[in-house]
């Protein structure tokens, strides 16, 4: 009987290792996932700010060239006036 007891105390302590071992797998692989998860949102949110600032200089450019268009259209516009004046 203790032979047997013995035997079947063995066996769950290997089960019981079995388990233990798999349920340190499962924590790495949830801290890894969390991991993962934590560094694909960096990555996005690395990539949303490099595309504001893409979306930010290219506003900036346009509005420098709409205020060139303008000084040269007000040039443009004094010419034909400076002309005027000198045949006035």
């Amino acid at each position: 009987m203790i032979s047997v007891v013995d035997a079947m105390t063995k066996k769950m302590i290997g089960r019981a290792a079995t388990l233990g071992a798999l349920q340190q797998r499962i924590d790495l692989q949830t801290e890894f996932n969390a991991d993962l998860g934590q560094a694909m949102d960096r990555g996005v949110g690395k990539l949303v700010d490099a595309d504001m600032n893409a979306v930010s200089a290219r506003l900036s450019a346009l509005q420098t060239r709409q205020q060139l268009g303008q000084s040269a259209l007000s040039i443009a516009n004094e010419q034909p006036q400076n002309i005027l004046r000198l045949y006035s």
